[in-house]
């Protein structure tokens, strides 16, 4: 029995061997991928350590990035400067931002061009009120030069019409709506009060 389950495994090496072989045979990008997602990581890892030179690290000298404000930064010293002014200046509108970021699809190659899209799961701390969470989706295309794979441009985006900040919105509406409400009959029952006594 001792005997049985090395002599197993050393038949069995050759089959796996043979089944990544076939794997790679199957999607001639499975190394492109592989490389990618690494790019991936290091952009979501930039993103959680608050390290602006990571990400930009992984983008094309020329990236474009659309923000999920709706701003658009053109090159990493755009990029730069938007992260500064958003997370690290005197004026800041974040003390940070973690994301959780998930690959959707397969990513699709036209060459020497990748299109991937995925999901976020964000995490903001302003600076001017409590933290929130927001799920948002992203789309990236990336070109290889010099065989390294390179962000050329990221949109970032989230659902406008249903999230937690809406609802947060909505609640804040209700409470003022109740509150205004009540003020009024406090404020109709002391007016009918006072006319009473006059």
């Amino acid at each position: 029995m001792k005997l049985m389950l090395p002599m197993l495994m050393i038949f069995a090496m050759p089959i796996m061997a043979q089944s990544q072989a076939l794997a790679d045979a199957l999607d001639p990008h499975a190394a492109d991928r592989e490389a990618l997602i690494k790019v991936f990581h290091e952009i979501e890892a930039g993103i959680n350590d608050q390290n602006v030179e990571r990400m930009v690290a992984q983008m094309t000298p020329d990236a474009t990035v659309t923000w999920l404000n709706g701003e658009v930064s053109r090159g990493h010293d755009e990029i730069r400067a938007y992260y500064q002014r958003m997370v690290k200046g005197k004026d800041r509108i974040l003390d940070k931002y973690t994301t959780a970021a998930k690959i959707g699809a397969h990513a699709r190659f036209f060459g020497d061009v990748a299109v991937a899209d995925g999901t976020m799961r964000d995490a903001f701390f302003p600076v001017a009120r409590k933290p929130f969470k927001l799920d948002s989706n992203w789309t990236s295309t990336s070109v290889k030069l010099d065989g390294q794979w390179k962000i050329a441009s990221m949109h970032l985006s989230a659902n406008v019409f249903g999230n937690d900040l809406i609802e947060e919105a909505k609640t804040a509406a209700w409470y003022t709506g109740i509150g205004g409400a009540l003020a009024g009959i406090v404020l109709g029952l002391l007016i009918g009060w006072l006319r009473k006594r006059s």
